[in-house]
């Protein structure tokens, strides 16, 4: 696994955190969110996981995001992913550093596009 020097599990959480305060407050993200997260202290736990997990290797995230937005499929329109990833990035200029914040932008995009091919075959 990369190592991306001083990314640690804080700083995904304050990312993590600062992300869905901007994501719930969004015209255009909030209501899918919002008709889509049930707990949202449930949610940021797991996407920590998530974010540890992808960019430090912790292997604590246990799920299927692929099947958790195909779930949702019907309210995710091509275009929100252009909105989650300027979301994405203004969020992690605010709490990284250049190169931390460069990393989990290039993770977050190749999700996001791997994450649109799927959802444009269902």
């Amino acid at each position: 696994m990369r190592s991306f020097e001083g990314l640690d599990e804080a700083a995904l959480t304050a990312l993590v955190r600062r992300f869905y305060v901007a994501v719930r407050a969004d015209a255009e993200l909030g209501p899918v969110f919002a008709a889509a997260v049930r707990d949202w202290d449930e949610h940021e736990r797991r996407l920590i996981d998530f974010w540890t997990s992808s960019m430090l290797g912790s292997g604590r995230y246990r799920g299927n995001p692929a099947q958790s937005h195909l779930d949702h499929a019907s309210r995710i329109r091509p275009e929100l992913f252009a909105r989650w990833l300027a979301l994405w990035r203004r969020c992690s200029e605010e709490v990284l550093p250049p190169a931390q914040a460069a990393a989990v932008q290039e993770r977050a995009a190749r999700i996001g596009g791997h994450l649109q091919r799927l959802l444009a075959q269902a």
